[in-house]
């Protein structure tokens, strides 16, 4: 049975609020947070959000879900979001956004080789655009591209491309609450370590500071992951994943408002074309089955 398209749009623009959300992350760490602690700002992000969402739920998952489950934390948390940050650290910005544009692409890919799902060629080109349209508004020409970088970036994006693709295929028997919280914690674990050996200590934190990492962990990490899990169980994987194109263009546009970071004419095409590749990919998965 088809769900309404109305329905399906409006899940559309709640499950979009997570990626935009996301978009504010690096502006909160930058201008908010003590600098040089990529994995223990991952690590306070999501750990603590799990913990809060599991205390609510108190549900456990059935015993042969876990292996499942800690395949999915891994994939959608604990490595991704180490990538993310290694990838953050050694490249620019544009191009560590325009490597995990590729997303949707790779998401049709797993769907048309796991579940010989062939992908519309509208979808197609319009993942296609969307990738374009983030290197016309990102990419500078002196971008530098660092191989570990690049290599790490690549790898973020296909571990959430599949993450995101085998949450929707196995549909583990949790509530969307539950199922959040547990990869948020068990994500946290596995960041827990990493954290450990590789960030330095961190020093007294202001009230500033700890609104920060309260911002990340309550909104950035418990609320935008319930609503992005949430999309990921009525929405298609390709849908879901083009909507991730949000979040660096919110990034711009709060770096453009709030710290007078310059946007030229040719930024301006690319954002629309990013928009329309979002809208194009969204409409073109409401006419698949």
């Amino acid at each position: 049975m088809k769900t309404p398209v109305a329905s399906t749009w409006i899940t559309t623009l709640t499950t979009a609020l997570a990626p935009a959300i996301w978009g504010s992350t690096y502006i909160v760490t930058t201008e908010l947070l003590p600098p040089g602690r990529p994995f223990i700002a991952a690590l306070l992000r999501t750990l603590p959000a799990g913990l809060l969402l599991l205390l609510m739920v108190r549900r456990l998952p059935q015993r042969a879900e876990w292996g499942k489950l800690l395949v999915l934390s891994a994939l959608n948390i604990g490595f991704f979001q180490a990538l993310l940050f290694v990838a953050a650290y050694r490249l620019p910005g544009g191009l560590a956004a325009v490597v995990g544009a590729i997303q949707p692409l790779l998401v049709m890919g797993l769907a048309w080789m796991l579940d010989q799902r062939r992908p519309a060629s509208m979808a197609v080109w319009a993942a296609v655009a969307g990738v374009a349209g983030m290197a016309v508004l990102l990419l500078s020409p002196g971008a530098a591209w660092d191989a570990l970088g690049i290599a790490a970036a690549l790898a973020g994006a296909v571990c959430m491309s599949l993450g995101n693709f085998l949450t929707r295929r196995w549909r583990i028997d949790l509530p969307v609450l539950a199922l959040t919280g547990w990869q948020l914690l068990l994500g946290g674990l596995m960041l827990a370590p990493v954290a450990l050996l590789f960030d330095p200590a961190l020093p007294a934190l202001s009230g500033t500071q700890l609104l920060g990492y309260a911002y990340l962990s309550l909104a950035g990490a418990l609320l935008a992951y319930a609503l992005w899990f949430r999309g990921i169980a009525r929405l298609s994987p390709v849908a879901v994943s083009s909507l991730g194109l949000l979040s660096p263009l919110v990034a711009v546009l709060l770096g453009w408002a709030l710290l007078g970071q310059a946007m030229s004419g040719l930024s301006m095409v690319g954002l629309v074309t990013v928009l329309a590749s979002i809208l194009a990919v969204q409409w073109a998965s409401t006419r698949v089955v």
